[in-house]
């Protein structure tokens, strides 16, 4: 009888670490599911801030001279690329001029942009892959190359609402008046939102080059999740708030990662800490076939006298 009470707590106890183990990891696998989409866009962040910090390093090394020739290939590109009657169609005839143009870091950077009202500044990489919008924002091929001047159009794409990356999710907030800027070299130029559209995703007439015009068009899908539309938010060449088209940025920039974890950690380590605690003063179990016996007055004994009249 007594081992057979033993084997029955020892699997008890067996069932209660298991029990434990299990709610665990519901508990890992919650956290984990909450937290992913915060870390994975800080995480993203963080490469996007090394990348733009990278560019600018190698951008700091080159001199007036390298400045002028990259920028004149960049020109020549666009003249280039004006001179075609269908130029998102006809690109590819640019298609080997236009990767090696403006990467000068040799992974395909071609600057960044930087939009306060959303909180945004993403590298700007060449084409629009799958591969780059899931990352970053490309530049969508047969428009401009960022560069500004006359008779230009360029256009920046990226994705909205990657549970990885944050990138043009809050594209729709734009509104007319604000700015935004891309940095290209040494260069900064400054846009302010004039158009707001949402078109069919065959609809390019908006993005056509206009004879004197400096445009930039940020580019997303809309509406939010069902991505049957595209959202243009389009902006025109203003005069930088320095006064100055040709600014020096620094190089140095604080990774946002770090943000996540350091508040993740303190409180799945708290919770584990209330799970072994209340695990451990989990109160026994009494026999309460003991408690009862014992409970039960014992009947008196007989005595002598009384088993004698029997």
């Amino acid at each position: 009888m007594k081992r057979e009470k033993e084997a029955k707590a020892k699997k008890k106890k067996k069932s209660g670490r298991l029990s434990t183990i299990i709610l665990v990891l519901v508990l890992l696998t919650g956290l984990g599911i909450m937290l992913y989409p915060t870390i994975s866009d800080y995480w993203n962040s963080f490469h996007q801030t090394r990348a733009i910090a990278q560019y600018d390093e190698v951008v700091a090394q080159l001199d007036d001279t390298d400045y002028e020739s990259l920028f004149a290939a960049a020109e020549a590109y666009n003249e280039h690329l004006r001179q075609l009657s269908l130029p998102y169609a006809q690109y590819d005839q640019l298609e080997d001029e236009y990767y090696s143009v403006l990467d000068v870091a040799g992974n395909g950077i071609i600057g960044y942009v930087d939009i306060p009202k959303i909180d945004v500044e993403l590298p700007v990489y060449h084409g629009t892959s799958d591969q780059v919008l899931n990352m970053a924002v490309g530049h969508l091929e047969g428009s401009s190359l960022p560069i500004g001047g006359e008779s230009r159009h360029a256009v920046l794409s990226a994705h909205r609402g990657l549970p990885s990356a944050k990138l043009f999710t809050d594209l729709d907030k734009m509104e007319v008046g604000d700015t935004f800027t891309i940095t290209v070299l040494n260069q900064v130029l400054t846009y302010e939102v004039d158009q707001i559209l949402i078109v069919e995703p065959a609809q390019l007439e908006s993005l056509n080059i206009v004879d004197g015009e400096d445009y930039c068009t940020l580019l997303t899908c809309t509406p939010y999740g069902i991505n049957t539309h595209r959202l243009l938010v389009r902006g025109h060449r203003i005069e930088n708030e320095q006064g100055s088209i040709v600014i020096q940025r620094e190089a140095i920039k604080i990774p946002a990662y770090i943000a996540a974890p350091a508040i993740a950690i303190p409180i799945l380590f708290i919770l584990l800490l209330v799970l072994m605690f209340t695990y451990r003063r989990k109160p026994k179990r009494v026999d309460t076939s003991d408690v009862r016996n014992m409970s039960r007055p014992k009947k008196p004994e007989k005595t002598d006298s009384e088993k004698d009249k029997k």
